[in-house]
Order: C-alpha cells, then sequence, then structure tokens
C-alpha cells in the first residue's frame, strides 16, 4: 500500500519572518558597505551644493531649502532600488539562491513581498542616516520642520515601497551583464529629472519639462518631502503625491511579480 507523505503545513508568518530576518542579518552584517554604496552619492552632492557653491555664493544661501528634501528623497529612492535590484540580480544570476528560496514552504508572491519590505527597511535606513548628516553640513536650513510628522511618515513609506517595487521589476527582468547599463539609463536620468535639485514649479520657466517630468516616481517622492520638511516652499499638494506613489507602487508590485514570477518557473 502507498503512502503519501505531505509536507507539514508552515504558518506564512512564520515563513515570511524567517526570509526576512535572513536578509536582515544579511545587510546588518555587510551595514558599512551598504551605508557607502547608497549615500555617498546624496551627501557629496549636499558637500558640493549644499555647503561649498553657498559658501562661494554661486547660490543663494536659501537653495538648501529646496535641496535638503530631494537628497532625502534620493537617497530613499536609490538606496530602496539597489537593496533589492542587485540581491535579485545575483539570485537569478551566478548564485542561484532563488532556487532554495522557491523550495520554501511558501508561494512566489510571498518570496517576492518580502524583497520589497526588505528593500523598505534598508531605505529607511539610508534616509535616516543622511538627514542630520545633510543638516550638520549645510548648517541652519530656513523653514525645515517636522511638525508634520505623520506627512513626513508617509512619504517615507510610500516612496521607499513605491522604488522597492521598481527594484523588484529591474531586478526580475534585467540580465546580469546589464546592471551597469540599469543605472546609467534609468537611474541616471532619474536623478537628474526627478526634482531632487530645484522645486517641480520651478519648470514652469519650461512648460514641456514640467509636465514631461511627471512619469518619474522620484519626482513625487522629492515633492513630498519638500511639502512635508519645508512647506513654506512652492510644493505639489500633498494629496496629489500620496494617491500618485500609491499609483505607482501597486503599478511596479504588479509588473514586477510577474516578470518575478516569470524567471523564477521559467
Amino acid at each position: 500500500m502507498n503512502t503519501v507523505t505531505h509536507r507539514p503545513l508552515v504558518p506564512v508568518g512564520r515563513v515570511f519572518w524567517a526570509l526576512l530576518r535572513r536578509d536582515l542579518r544579511v545587510a546588518r552584517r555587510e551595514l558599512p558597505y551598504f551605508l557607502v554604496r547608497t549615500t555617498l552619492q546624496p551627501i557629496l552632492f549636499v558637500v558640493v551644493f549644499g555647503y561649498l557653491l553657498p559658501k562661494m555664493n554661486f547660490v543663494q544661501r536659501g537653495y538648501s531649502t529646496a535641496l535638503l528634501p530631494g537628497i532625502l528623497a534620493i537617497s530613499l529612492a536609490f538606496s530602496s532600488i539597489q537593496s533589492v535590484a542587485l540581491p535579485m540580480v545575483q539570485d537569478f544570476g551566478f548564485t542561484k539562491e532563488i532556487e532554495d528560496r522557491l523550495l520554501a514552504p511558501a508561494s512566489a508572491r510571498l518570496i517576492a513581498f518580502e524583497k520589497v519590505v526588505a528593500g523598505v527597511l534598508q531605505g529607511l535606513v539610508a534616509a535616516v542616516f543622511v538627514l542630520p548628516i545633510a543638516r550638520l553640513i549645510m548648517g541652519p536650513i530656513a523653514g525645515l520642520t517636522v511638525t508634520d510628522f505623520g506627512s513626513v511618515i508617509a512619504v517615507t513609506l510610500l516612496g521607499a515601497t513605491a522604488f522597492s517595487a521598481l527594484g523588484l521589476l529591474m531586478g526580475t527582468a534585467i540580465q546580469p551583464q546589464q546592471i551597469g547599463l540599469m543605472f546609467s539609463v534609468i537611474v541616471a536620468p532619474m536623478i537628474f529629472f526627478g526634482c531632487a535639485y530645484y522645486p517641480w514649479q520651478g519648470l514652469s520657466a519650461v512648460p514641456v519639462f514640467k509636465y514631461a517630468v511627471l512619469i518619474n516616481p522620484l519626482v513625487y517622492v522629492s515633492e513630498g518631502m519638500r511639502g512635508a520638511l519645508t512647506p513654506a516652499l512652492p510644493h505639489m499638494p500633498l494629496g496629489f503625491v500620496f494617491l500618485a506613489l500609491a499609483f505607482i507602487t501597486v503599478v511596479f508590485w504588479i509588473w514586477g511579480l510577474r516578470a518575478f514570477e516569470r524567471r523564477a518557473f521559467s
């Protein structure tokens, strides 16, 4: 008589936490390298545009008020993308670690969701790390406030989630040999046209650019940070920012999940 052995059911929450705990343990071990990789460029921009140029009177001193929220947006976005995309490229590439994860008693959707959550947490760490350093380098910043703490948290979480979902899409849709192309063709233009170094309202001088950049998700994170941290500056309405980031997150999650499942089971 043949007997069929069934794999014991494991609670989904326990599997999710085990996967997340493993990723966080790896991230903690590599924390110095992670911070250098994701925050060095924003900090260098702070030194040049937030300290040196104002000292040399090449830009107005009030420019730092518009710059700081954009720098935080870049740190959040850049770290969230990298934290998901780079490990995914490795997992599907030479390490083949994704095969071990797919053997876990969990769906592919749960595995992809855990990757996004890990990316969100690492994006938050990078933003929290950059904020005091940028504030210290720039000195006093007129109009900077954290009284609207709820909006700061909402923009940060929505922005980190949107870019982590984008990292899932990029990490599964791009081959390992094309990873450099990803950052030069996708990430770099996103940063320069993401309203991080200038307010979106300032593009009224060039109307074509003002509306063309709306396809860039970084625009909404930058403007959301301005609305939450420097509300006296011109910025997009926060309600519109929240809706846009929520929509972008859903779109990137659907595309990223499809790409993940197609790559995982191909």
